[in-house]
């Protein structure tokens, strides 16, 4: 058996880091924010259906991330952030417009009240 310096022990050279050979790099390292919490929220307390929209992106990101689809991964993540915004306002809104219709039926039958002595 003869030595080779370049390959100590007679043992292949280590893959390069990051994975697999030819495997992309994931760009800076940490995968983008899901946003999985605030659509959680959103859907909860301020509106179903958006919210979970938001939800089914959100679970999306660290899926398309580790199988290497960065695009997709941030695509993901920003579709998840405007569906649960989208849901916070039009939760807002609806509150809003909720109170206002609450004072506007208690005005109006308190000037419309009959009353006979």
């Amino acid at each position: 058996m003869s030595y080779d310096p370049g390959n100590p022990g007679g043992f292949p050279p280590p893959p390069p880091p990051g994975g697999a050979y030819g495997a992309p790099m994931p760009p800076g390292g940490a995968p983008p924010n899901n946003h999985l919490v605030m659509a959680i929220v959103t859907t909860i307390l301020c509106c179903l259906p958006l919210g979970i929209v938001s939800i089914v992106y959100a679970t999306q990101v660290n899926s398309k991330w580790s199988v290497g689809d960065y695009q997709g991964a941030y695509a993901a993540s920003e579709s998840a952030k405007k569906w649960w915004l989208a849901s916070l306002i039009t939760g807002v809104v609806l509150a809003v417009l909720y109170i206002l219709l609450v004072v506007v039926l208690g005005v109006f039958s308190l000037s419309t009240s009959t009353t006979s002595y």
